[in-house]
């Protein structure tokens, strides 16, 4: 007995200093005037996720010290990291919104997408790492779960934690989302990996809670801890997964997406607008930010045009787009020379 409870007890301590600094952290994030994000963000998501995700650590890490739940310790490891992932996007946030200097020019946009890749590496490395090498281990060392009902009782106030943050993730979520788009191609689409990442650690966090009841309840059942470690080892993989996928959806944020094919189209039917404007040619663009758009056009321009009215065109061009679509944060207007089509007349030689 003294040793199913001897072996994650020193994680208590851990567990109530983790505790203290995540609310230590949460308190100065919270403070006036230290964030300054733009509209876009979902900042009711991820502050709901915090507070929910430090009282379940807590709970599930002096469960675990309890019990002595190889499932239990992963989800409370899980929930310590899922902490610390909504910090790292406040402060992704944070940094996003500082102003374009001589160094940055384009500002600091895609800062977020920086921070948002490090919590999917967290997540697959902390996260899954962890909770699969605690399942390998309690399967080598079995050790009986003391206390079940412990268990129990965390895992359902966790759920109630978890549905509540995962409920704030999905209406910031769905409130970015186009009309008519699928789940999938919202998240692939989307240009805020913000709105996508609490809700998928918030569903990882549910589906874990699940497969640690049944794994309590299974190892007590048939008498059989190894089934907790099992348990664990299943977790771990869903993290895995979600980190996967989270990762990837930031690498290509990270490395310079495009913009939305809505976006270029508009660009485009201003840019034909203009009288002296012949042909539109391509439309190149970057996100740089989730509400920050880099664009350059090549526009085929009337010949008869002298350069200063060349250059006056070019001017209002760019004002006219960037009013219209706010989210452009820089428009370059490049223009093409006319392409002389061959004339089928002529001799061949």
């Amino acid at each position: 007995m003294k040793a199913a409870i001897s072996r994650p007890a020193r994680w208590t301590g851990f567990w109530q200093q983790s505790a203290k600094f995540a609310c230590a952290l949460a308190t100065i994030n919270a403070a006036p005037g230290y964030i300054a994000v733009a509209e876009h963000t979902p900042r009711t998501a991820i502050y709901a996720a915090l507070i929910g995700n430090v009282l379940i650590a807590v709970t599930k890490g002096v469960a675990a010290s309890i019990t002595g739940s190889s499932a239990m310790l992963s989800e409370a490891v899980h929930s310590a990291v899922d902490t610390g992932n909504a910090l790292l996007l406040l402060y992704g946030l944070k940094r996003a919104a500082k102003p374009p200097d001589q160094r940055h020019p384009y500002g600091y946009g895609r800062e977020l997408y920086f921070w948002c890749f490090v919590v999917a590496l967290l997540v697959f490395a902390l996260g899954a790492g962890i909770s699969i090498f605690e399942g390998i281990n309690h399967i080598r060392h079995p050790e009986p779960i003391t206390r079940p009902l412990v268990n129990y009782v965390v895992l359902g106030l966790a759920f109630l934690f978890e549905g509540t943050s995962w409920w704030f993730g999905w209406k910031a979520f769905s409130a970015s989302r186009r009309r008519g788009g699928g789940l999938w191609a919202s998240i692939t689409d989307s240009k805020d990996p913000t709105n996508f990442m609490v809700l998928f650690e918030d569903s990882a966090a549910l589906i874990g809670i699940v497969i640690a009841a049944v794994g309590t309840f299974l190892a007590v059942k048939l008498g059989d801890p190894r089934i907790d470690g099992a348990s664990s080892i299943l977790i771990g993989c869903v993290l895995a997964v979600v980190a996967v996928v989270l990762g990837r959806e930031s690498k290509e944020l990270l490395i310079g997406e495009r913009a939305s094919p809505e976006l270029t189209a508009a660009i485009r039917e201003t840019a034909v607008e203009e009288p002296c404007v012949i042909e539109v040619g391509d439309i190149i663009t970057s996100q740089l930010a989730p509400d920050q758009v880099i664009a350059t056009l090549g526009v085929v321009i009337d010949a008869k045009l002298r350069v200063p009215e060349v250059e006056q065109l070019i001017v209002r061009m760019e004002q006219e787009i960037r009013e219209r679509h706010p989210q452009l944060f820089r428009v370059f207007v490049r223009p093409q020379p006319h392409e002389r089509k061959p004339d089928p007349n002529a001799d061949a030689l």
